[in-house]
């Protein structure tokens, strides 16, 4: 394993996690009116189960990004999560596309981008191996 492409997938990871933990905690957690005020417009047209069921979502997979790898158990789901969340952000932009909201793209295709990096990266670059 490349030793400088660990450190750079590991420092992605974590910071990753950091803003899927924060996303996928206001959507799973925060009153929809505030979630609104916050300039998450979609949460007026999405049921209330669905933005809880994306938060948690987005949680579940920020957990992903670290915990697979760090305890080295099933490591694989790490670029599973980071597939999965790039999915979640092309999702994300094809709806802001739709509603003409397209000052939302940059962001989905930076957390997108860089979630799709990090599971070509552990899958391809640095992977991890399983406990033995």
């Amino acid at each position: 394993m490349n030793k400088g492409w660990n450190i750079a997938l590991w420092i992605l990871q974590v910071l990753l996690a950091f803003a899927w933990l924060g996303a996928g905690f206001m959507k799973a957690t925060q009153p929809i009116d505030q979630l609104a005020a916050a300039g998450m417009g979609f949460v007026n047209t999405f049921p209330v189960w669905a933005v809880r069921f994306i938060g948690v979502s987005e949680i579940a997979g920020a957990l992903g990004l670290i915990l697979p790898s760090a305890l080295r158990i099933k490591p694989i789901l790490t670029p599973v999560a980071g597939f999965a969340l790039a999915l979640v952000m092309v999702l994300a932009a094809l709806w802001h596309v739709s509603q003409g909201e397209f000052a939302a793209l940059p962001s989905n295709l930076i957390l997108g981008g860089l979630s799709a990096f990090v599971g070509w990266g552990r899958l391809k670059k640095a992977p991890i191996a399983a406990r033995s």
